[in-house]
């Protein structure tokens, strides 16, 4: 009644009065945030409600999220747009009121956990742009005084609409304005890694151009190094200066590289072109990607721009042409750089040589006299001082070494063309009885006057150490690959060994995902797979791979331990007590929590290269792997969180708080398999009465392997008592009834049959 009342009034002069005041307060306002503010709050007010928000649709990214929200709000609230009570209204365009929010299956509860309010009756309305274009929704919550009415609603699209003039010319001027803002900052940029000559503050200050022009989290400037057919960085968001090489041909950049076109990809682990050995060493986990050649004047390609995990949706054609327009700067800027470096090489010669050549330089003069050796020269002549060499006869010098070269050095010396040049490729070297691979070049020193000044030999050392290592280093680290190198058992090739596999997953991710949005999902990950990582390393595992939210490692490939399996328990065990504390932290700051299950298996695999010779993966592989992950699955029957196999208890050295929980023939096997779980993270909190309820459950398992199900539902029952949360002891139970009405065969050795993964 005092609604229509309300409405009948403003409907008079006091309507048209609220309208006025509206316009002008929204007119006067400098942004579009202060004028939807501006309405929000005087929307409230009229209307008689606790609270009221604006949710804007992001085209970008399918999400509404909260423009302007009532109350004491830290962080910005996004939530699909078909999610929840204002999903609905946006999505189907029309007002919707509930009295009892939490009665209602629409309503997103998400949003209460995040702001600590509690909601109870609901009002929403869609937000209109003058064209009748729905931009968001308008939300109103807890009405004061009764519940919302059809006057309320007809109040808020009245206010809603008159000020939709107002609005829509603000957001029609900040989006200009955007844009402008946006073009002067990218010219700013440009303008700032054009004047740059100095290639490594140069590549600085590129990445962080692509990264914020881009809206990306990363971003890295690969080179190619023509004469190792490398593409290279030394400069690279989030890479912390660690130079990456690899050929020029693998991967997303060599793909680009190679085929001179621009390369989008929304999905990154679905692309077979995508290396995951790269996030595996880096430690961050890649979304999508967007790469573009880098060409020089002449339309050369001369390098890859690879731009990873657009922050909000994904990367558009407006995100290409801007990538491409940035690396026609980067080219310029790239060979500005380029011709200072030479100048600046030919001016320090001598240092160059010395100081920054990484293979080994010779030069030799007209005399044949060795005039100068850089570093690694010495270290591939094994000499220690530098007096030992310089001055030497040439050909006396390199005459234990290999013959060839004596020659083509004269060769050189005595060509008809001044500029000629000799190349020994896989020569073989030996110095002071140490033998080497390497491929050397030899070429004629030429002063400003064409004349012959002597020559300068290089040589490039590519050992089978070397090319062995530089190979294991991009599928594992660097520490591992220096242990695989001292090791002559071990092949790259494929081998059969003892290993204990991990397999961990995040329960219900989907639903999680949805909740959280595409970013936050992202950033839950990376920081979750940070602290899982570290129990698997610190206990000696590998990390094989991430699937998805899963974990595979290995304990026991490449190398074994005595106590791999223990090794395994160990590390998820820490995995489960380090899941307690995380879960701690995001609770204190209002996230949402996470819970996950793992399973361990011990059994012969084979480890080695899996793969293609475009794509390859250090991985173990066989039907160890297959059911230990299967046996991570069951965690989810039983309400387990830590499940091994019979094979690894049996392995194991120390003592651990088990239990076995059942004798399974898992889906695509055919032999039954004991599997136990792990409780040695459970607290008296987690867990109550620990001994007791093991003891009861034992007696149970004991009841029901002899077909007594009356007396197994009673110990169940009483085990249950003393821990309410013991899933296990309700599967049981549950278990027990159903065999009382379908007895099993009389061949029965309380085997059960899974019907799932």
């Amino acid at each position: 009644m005092a609604n229509d009342l309300l409405i009948k009034n403003l409907k008079s002069k006091n309507y048209y009065r609220l309208l006025s005041k509206l316009y002008d307060d929204i007119a006067k306002t400098a942004s579009l945030k202060e004028a939807l503010t501006t309405l929000v709050n005087i929307t409230t007010s009229v209307i008689g409600c606790e609270r009221g928000s604006i949710f804007l649709n992001d085209e970008k990214t399918n999400e509404l999220y909260s423009f302007i929200a009532q109350g004491n709000l830290d962080q910005e609230i996004r939530i699909l747009n078909t999610s929840g009570l204002v999903g609905w209204s946006f999505t189907h365009d029309e007002s919707i009121s509930v009295e009892d929010a939490y009665k209602d299956e629409r309503y997103n509860r998400i949003i209460d956990k995040i702001t600590g309010f509690k909601t109870t009756s609901v009002l929403c309305v869609p937000l209109k742009t003058i064209n009748n274009e729905i931009i968001g929704v308008t939300q109103m919550l807890n009405k004061i005084d009764g519940k919302f009415t059809s006057a309320d609603e007809q109040l808020v699209k009245a206010l809603t609409e008159q000020a939709a003039y107002a609005i829509q010319g603000r957001l029609t001027v900040e989006r200009i304005e955007q844009a402008h803002r946006k073009e002067l900052e990218f010219l700013a940029a440009m303008a700032r890694v054009s004047s740059e000559i100095h290639l490594s503050t140069l590549l600085e200050k590129i990445i962080a151009t692509i990264t914020d022009s881009l809206d990306a989290e990363r971003s890295t400037l690969f080179i190619n190094d023509p004469k190792t057919g490398e593409l290279y960085t030394e400069a690279s968001i989030g890479l912390e200066k660690k130079q990456i090489r690899f050929p020029n041909h693998l991967g997303i950049a060599g793909a680009v590289f190679t085929s001179g076109e621009i390369v989008k990809i929304p999905h990154a682990y679905a692309d077979l072109r995508f290396n995951p050995a790269f996030d595996k060493s880096t430690g961050f986990f890649t979304r999508s990607i967007l790469s573009a050649p880098v060409k020089n004047k002449a339309g050369k390609v001369i390098g890859v721009t690879q731009v990873l995990n657009k922050k909000h949706g994904e990367f558009s054609a407006e995100d290409e042409s801007q990538l491409i327009a940035i690396n026609g700067q980067i080219s310029m800027a790239i060979e500005n750089a380029t011709l200072f470096d030479d100048v600046q090489n030919v001016k320090n010669y001598n240092e160059s040589i010395l100081e920054s050549m990484t293979n080994g330089v010779f030069t030799v003069n007209e005399e044949n006299k060795i005039v100068t050796c850089n570093k690694a020269g010495l270290k591939l002549s094994q000499l220690n001082d530098i007096k030992d060499i310089l001055g030497k006869d040439a050909n006396e010098f390199f005459s234990t070494t290999n013959p060839i070269l004596i020659e083509k050095m004269e060769s050189v010396k005595n060509a008809t063309e001044i500029s000629q040049q000799e190349m020994i490729i896989d020569a073989e070297l030996i110095f002071a009885h140490h033998k080497i691979t390497a491929n050397i070049t030899i070429m004629p020193l030429i002063n400003t006057k064409q004349e012959r000044l002597g020559i300068m030999i290089m040589m490039e050392d590519i050992s089978s150490e070397k090319r062995m290592k530089s190979t294991m280093s991009k599928y594992m680290s660097p520490e591992l690959a220096e242990e695989l190198m001292k090791s002559d058992e071990f092949s790259l090739g494929g081998t059969s060994m003892m290993a204990s596999i991990l397999f961990s997953d995040i329960r219900s991710f989907t639903t999680l995902s949805e909740s959280l949005g595409a970013e936050n999902t992202v950033q839950l990950l990376n920081e979750y797979f940070t602290v899982m990582v570290d129990c698997i390393q610190n206990e000696g595992g590998i990390l094989d791979k991430f699937i998805g939210d899963a974990i595979m490692a290995v304990f026991g490939s490449p190398f074994p331990h005595e106590d791999d399996p223990d090794r395994a328990v160990r590390s998820a065990i820490a995995m489960m007590k380090a899941l307690k504390l995380f879960n701690k932290k995001r609770k204190d700051n209002n996230l949402l929590t996470i819970d996950h299950g793992i399973g361990i298996n011990t059994d012969m695999v084979v480890s080695g290269n899996i793969g293609s010779d475009k794509r390859m993966d250090f991985t173990v592989i066989g039907d160890g792997v297959n059911l230990a992950s299967r046996i991570e699955g069951l965690c989810k029957q039983y309400g387990a969180h830590l499940l091994i196999s019979e094979f690894t208890f049996a392995k194991l050295k120390a003592t651990y708080r088990t239990r076995q929980l059942d004798k399974v023939i898992v889906k695509g096997k055919e032999r039954p398999v004991a599997i136990y779980e792990v409780i040695d993270f459970h607290d008296a909190e987690s867990f109550p009465h620990q001994i007791e309820v093991l003891s009861q459950f034992n007696n149970g398992m004991e009841y029901y392997q002899a077909r007594e199900w009356d007396k197994a539902v009673a110990s169940f029952t009483t085990a249950l008592s003393l821990n309410p949360h013991d899933k296990p002891c309700k599967v049981y139970i549950e278990r027990c009834e159903w065999l009382k009405q379908h007895p099993p065969k009389p061949d029965w050795n309380g085997v059960w049959v899974m019907e799932s993964k």
